[in-house]
């Protein structure tokens, strides 16, 4: 199993807003150009995080910004706009388990209420940490990096 590079991506999207917005117009290109994607794939996560309301984009070059403070946007909320879960499932049950058999009959039985916990486990985990998180420890980075030089 494995979360998707478009949450990822998205985080990283959060972080150029807030980090060049002042100074720059945050298009799909130059988004791409930070992610080294294309810049289609960008187009789609921003589209993704607009429908989820995280995000207002102005046609043309008119850029991207987050539409509440970065502070309440947690990693679950970016999670839940842009890593679609089937069925709401982090875990996809494999189709048809052979009922005739004794571990098929009860595999699901067996492990639906743990996959179901574990699914809770993480999504409370990334209720805690916040788009604005990562701009402040890439800032702190940053600081100790200039002051190195």
């Amino acid at each position: 199993m494995r979360i998707s590079s478009r949450f990822t991506i998205a985080l990283h999207i959060f972080a150029c807003m807030e980090i060049f917005g002042s100074d720059y117009k945050i298009t799909s290109d130059f988004l791409a150009s930070s992610i080294h994607v294309n810049p289609v794939i960008i187009r789609k996560l921003l589209s993704q995080l607009k429908n989820a309301g995280l995000i207002e984009v102005a046609r043309g070059t008119g850029g991207a910004k987050a539409v509440r403070p970065i502070e309440e946007i947690t990693f679950y909320d970016v999670y839940l706009a842009v890593d679609l879960l089937e069925e709401g499932e982090l875990f996809h049950f494999h189709d048809n388990p052979n009922s005739a058999c004794p571990v098929g009959r009860n595999i699901h039985a067996v492990l639906d209420d743990k996959l179901s916990d574990i699914q809770k486990a993480m999504e409370n985990e990334m209720k805690k940490y916040t788009v604005a998180d990562v701009v402040a420890d890439i800032a702190k980075r940053l600081e100790v990096l200039s002051s190195e030089n």
